[in-house]
């Protein structure tokens, strides 16, 4: 039988597993080693924003740009555009990755080029 008592119990049990959930999850991004957010775009030749970071001119809209080292991770914050990453130089190849304007984010594909489109 429920009983209000019981339903408050279940109730802190649920508050405080989601608590958990949520300090784990943040020690988790923590430990994964991004490095913090920063308006702009960065390309990184490591998963976890690790390595040498690409700064991306985000003013640069439709240029196509092909990289010397692979992307692995991508960050861009900026609201007026996004990155296009393609797996093949000169901007072609199967499955190019859009990555929004505001993501932090692993690659599923190494990529070769990007170009910058408005968000």
């Amino acid at each position: 039988m429920f009983t209000p008592k019981a339903g408050l119990r279940g109730a802190a049990v649920t508050a405080a597993m989601t608590a958990a959930l949520i300090t784990l999850g943040a020690g988790a991004a923590d430990a994964a080693g991004w490095p913090p957010l920063e308006p702009g775009a960065r390309l990184y030749p490591a998963v976890d924003g690790r390595g040498a970071a690409t700064v991306v001119d985000l003013a640069d809209l439709g240029t196509c740009h092909t990289l010397s080292t692979p992307a692995r991770s991508v960050q861009v914050a900026n609201g007026a555009a996004s990155v296009v990453l393609y797996p093949g130089a000169g901007c072609t190849g199967d499955h190019p990755w859009a990555s929004g304007s505001l993501a932090q984010s692993n690659l599923p594909l190494p990529a070769l080029s990007y170009r910058v489109v408005p968000a």
